[in-house]
């Protein structure tokens, strides 16, 4: 069951310099929901993420995080550059470094940040492997460490672009079921980029579709 709403978008036009990618986009996302976001390359969906996440600004339009995600408590899982694939660090530091927001004035991570990146390992599957190096694991263990950071950011609202992205089939069945088991389980908010025309109807509770106009589906 949804709860309070903690995301509003209203009127939103989305683009960079002066290209236009969609316009109109309007929705709200309450607590508990499983927003999919679908359509073809180029129609806005990443810049949507950024405009939310505040990392690009619309060309018109307001963007508003009410409650407790405001400003703070949202995790992000962007898609992977080939550099960070190749990222030199082990597990466990990649997945601590989800805990940064939760620094503050200190130089240094604590115990409290050190137990939760060690709990987000273990919730994914993957503390036993703690200790290898990021750059040799396997497409779907990456990603489970992405999520485990992810996770260290918040226990709120989990904002996911292509998360499954260049997974084999059973990498992706595995990593959508953790993604599911997080928002049913946990309560976690799940808004979701994906080019999976199955995973609405599979997974999600509500699919914002671009396209030639941007929908809403409650599934």
């Amino acid at each position: 069951m949804s709860g309070e709403i903690i995301l509003t978008c209203k009127d939103l036009t989305l683009g960079y310099e002066n290209i236009t990618l969609a316009e109109g986009v309007s929705f709200t996302v309450s607590e508990g929901e499983y927003w999919c976001i679908t359509g073809e390359n180029g129609t806005g969906k990443t810049t949507l993420m950024k405009t939310i996440l505040g990392l690009t600004k619309p060309l018109a339009g307001n963007v508003e995080w009410n409650g407790t995600a405001a400003g703070t408590g949202i995790g992000y899982l962007p898609q992977q550059t080939d550099v960070q694939r190749d990222f030199p660090a082990s597990v466990y530091e990649v997945v601590l470094s989800g805990c940064q927001g939760r620094l503050g004035m200190r130089p240094f991570y604590n115990r409290s940040d050190r137990d939760l990146a060690l709990l987000n390992m273990k919730r994914m599957g993957i503390d036993d492997i703690s200790k290898r190096c990021y750059r040799e694991l396997s497409g779907g263990q990456q990603q489970r460490a992405l999520l485990a950071r992810a996770l260290c950011a918040t226990g709120k609202v989990l904002v996911l672009d292509e998360p499954v992205a260049a997974l084999d089939p059973k990498a992706t069945e595995e990593m959508y079921e953790l993604i599911t088991s997080l928002n049913k389980e946990d309560g976690i908010t799940i808004i979701m980029v994906t080019h999976d025309p199955e995973a609405p109807s599979r997974y999600a509770t509500h699919e914002l579709r671009f396209g030639q106009e941007v929908t809403t589906h409650v599934i």
